[in-house]
Order: C-alpha cells, then sequence, then structure tokens
C-alpha cells in the first residue's frame, strides 16, 4: 500500500468517525428534547402514536359527521314532503266573480262578469254531500260568484254559506263529490317561535296554483290594527302568528302547516313595504275554529250586543271632551257613545248619547278596540255585564243584558 492510499484510508476513517459523531449527537439532542418535552407536557409520550390514532378517529367522526349530515337532510326533506303530500289537496284556489254594468252599443246599461280577483281556500269538511271551504272574507267579498279550482284543474261553482269582516274569515260550499283530501286542523296554542312551517296556496293567482313555501314561526299573538271600514280609524285588533314563509297575493285563504301535515293556521295578510321583507301572517286555527262553526250554524258570527255607536275620546277634540262630553280634566280616555239603537240593550240599562264609558265589569276601558275585545272575546249572548260612565262629569254605574244583534 503506498503513502498516499494509506493517507486516503485514514480520511475515510476520520469522516466516518466525524459523520458517527455527528449523528450521535443528534440523536442524543433529539433524544433530550424527547425528555424534556415529557417533563414539561406529562402524558405527551404518546403524542406520535395518539396522533395517528386521531387521525383514525377524525377520519371516522368526520365520516360520522357526514352521515349525519346526510341523515338530517333526508329526514328534513322527507318531513316537508310528506307534510306537503298531505295537506297539499286540500288547499283549493278561489275566483272571485262581479258583474260589472256599462253603456252599451244599442244605448242601454247592459252588464258582464269579470274576474275581480283570486285566492286561497282550506278545505277542513265534508257533509251531506258537500264540502266546506274556509277562506278569507276579503277573498269572496262583493262577489257574484264564486268559482272554485281543484289542485287537479277541476272548477266547481261555490256558494256562499257566511262571512265575519271582524276576522277576516269565511266559509263556502261546493259540491263534495270531486272532493277527495280533507285538511286536518292542528293546534296553533302549541306553536314554539323557530318552529318550520310550510305555507301552501295560490300566489298571484290559479297561474302558481299550489306554490310551496318554507319558512318558520317567526313570532305569535303579534297584534294589527285593522280599519274594517276604511275611515282612517282603527276598529279592531288581529292577532296573528307571524312567519317568515313566503305570502304573496293569491295566498290569502290558504294554509300555514307544520311539519305533521297539520293546518295551523289561514294566511291572511303581507306586510307590504319596499323596506319590509319575510313578514306574512297567518290567523291562529285555533281562533279559526270557533268562526266557522258559527258561520255554518248561523251565517255569521253571534256576538254580544251592546246596540250604540261609538268614538274614542282621544279622537275627540280637547273642546268636545269639556264642552260636549263634559269629562272631569283628570279623565282622557274611555268611550264616547254618540248613537243608542231603540230597544237595545244600552237603551233598556239607561245608556244615552254622550255617555262616556270608562269600565266594563271589573276591567278598565280605553278606547273602542278595548270595549269591543271585551264584549266579542269575553262575554256571551245573555250575559250581564256592569257598565262605568261618565255623564256631565259624574261617574255612574248600570247593568246591562246583552242580546244578539238580532233582538
Amino acid at each position: 500500500m503506498s503513502y498516499n492510499d494509506q493517507n486516503d484510508e485514514n480520511q475515510n476513517k476520520k469522516r466516518k468517525r466525524s459523520h458517527t459523531s455527528y449523528f450521535l449527537s443528534g440523536l442524543g439532542g433529539a433524544i433530550i428534547g424527547a425528555l424534556l418535552i415529557l417533563l414539561a407536557f406529562p402524558g405527551s409520550g404518546l403524542l406520535i402514536n395518539e396522533s395517528s390514532e386521531n387521525t383514525t378517529e377524525n377520519s371516522t367522526g368526520n365520516e360520522s359527521m357526514k352521515q349525519t349530515q346526510q341523515r338530517l337532510s333526508v329526514d328534513v326533506t322527507s318531513a316537508v314532503t310528506n307534510a306537503v303530500d298531505k295537506a297539499s289537496d286540500a288547499v283549493v284556489g278561489i275566483t272571485n266573480i262581479q258583474e260589472t254594468t256599462f253603456w252599451g252599443q244599442q244605448g242601454k246599461n247592459e252588464s258582464s262578469s269579470a274576474e275581480a280577483g283570486t285566492g286561497s281556500g282550506v278545505v277542513y269538511k265534508k257533509d251531506g254531500g258537500k264540502a266546506y271551504i274556509v277562506t278569507n272574507n276579503h277573498v269572496i267579498e262583493g262577489a257574484n260568484e264564486l268559482e272554485v279550482t281543484l289542485s287537479d284543474g277541476t272548477k266547481l261553482p261555490a256558494e256562499l254559506q257566511g262571512s265575519d269582516p271582524w276576522t277576516d274569515l269565511a266559509v263556502i260550499v261546493v259540491d263534495g263529490d270531486k272532493i277527495k283530501t280533507i285538511a286536518e286542523f292542528g293546534k296553533s296554542g302549541k306553536l314554539k317561535p323557530g318552529e318550520p312551517v310550510i305555507a301552501i296556496g295560490n300566489p298571484l293567482g290559479l297561474q302558481f296554483s299550489g306554490s310551496i313555501t318554507q319558512g318558520i314561526i317567526s313570532g305569535l299573538e303579534r297584534t294589527i290594527e285593522v280599519d274594517i271600514n276604511e275611515d282612517g280609524q282603527v276598529d279592531w285588533n288581529a292577532e296573528v302568528i307571524q312567519t317568515d314563509a313566503a305570502i304573496n297575493p293569491g295566498n290569502s285563504g290558504g294554509a300555514l302547516v307544520n311539519m305533521s301535515g297539520q293546518v295551523i293556521g289561514i294566511n291572511s295578510m303581507k306586510i307590504a313595504e319596499n323596506a319590509v321583507e319575510g313578514i306574512g301572517l297567518s290567523i291562529p286555527i285555533d281562533s279559526v275554529i270557533p268562526i266557522i262553526n258559527d258561520i255554518e250554524e248561523f251565517g255569521e258570527v253571534k256576538r254580544a250586543f251592546l246596540g250604540v255607536n261609538l268614538a274614542s275620546v282621544e279622537e275627540i277634540s280637547q273642546y268636545h271632551q269639556q264642552n260636549t262630553l263634559k269629562l272631569p280634566k283628570k279623565v282622557t280616555a274611555g268611550v264616547a257613545i254618540t248613537g243608542v239603537q231603540s230597544n237595545s240593550p244600552a237603551d233598556k240599562a239607561g245608556l244615552a248619547e254622550f255617555d262616556v264609558i270608562v269600565g266594563m265589569d271589573n276591567e278598565e276601558i280605553h278606547d273602542v278596540v278595548e270595549l269591543r275585545k271585551y264584549l266579542y272575546n269575553d262575554k256571551k249572548i245573555g250575559d250581564k255585564v256592569k257598565i262605568t260612565y261618565y255623564r256631565d262629569g259624574k261617574k255612574e254605574t248600570t247593568e246591562v243584558t246583552l242580546s244578539s244583534s238580532e233582538i
């Protein structure tokens, strides 16, 4: 072996020892680092294994989550479609046909019938060969003829059984032979905010008949002021369900349905303002049932009757409050009697024009709406009511026996 060869071999051995020492130093540093980690974070000694296991578990968890999401999606979709299948055929279209008179070519008055509007209705009963449909009063108002369109396109003539402008409800009747599906009523008193619901109806006319929209219960027991005779004064406070399910013109009278396919409201209106979106209103079915029962039996809603014309004190000028009604200055609310019907319960109890009612039984009465709600919701025909009123500045009381408007 030459000197050069021996020198090369020595150099190679030195390099190997150097690499080995580097490796051992690195390995020692790694071991020391691991020991420091173990001391600083007890329980992390299985970090590598746990990471591997967690990866497996996460993978399994992700799969489980995906399966849960898929199952929830399928369940919700099935609930909606099942509810629609159960209720949709019970929702019908209603066409309001009115007669118009015009000056004809022969110089005589002539008339023709034309569609004045469309809405929706819900078939809720079959009896004696007839089918009964609930809808809104404003859907049938002013109609000379009514036509019902079933979900399969069949058209049937309808007759008005009766209506009630105070609750905006009406009942119409058709031949029951073609009616196959009857709606099931639920319980609106059991609804909860956030509960999913479906609106079924005919928005914008029969072209979009049987439209389905989905949303939630946005609010319960909402109070909406209603001007029934359109005189600019509030006549009634309607208590309604608020939903964000899309309700548009033509949906009126249609069904608000829960996930069991039960009707829990009759869609009535939408707050139509440019800045408002997603506020639809529906009459609770618990309030609908007694109204349609009365309409079926009597053709109208039987309510306790007082027999007076009324005006809220707050709507009367200060001058007339003091000089015509002669109210004490401390009395700033109540209901003024502006007329008394002859032989009415009020007339028999001695009430007179310009008396101001401030209480009924133990309830304070501040305006016309409160008086009507107390009479209509809390009292029945034949009930007695103690009325507290002011006459010529003096507080007095009388007892009235309520009757029906027909007496």
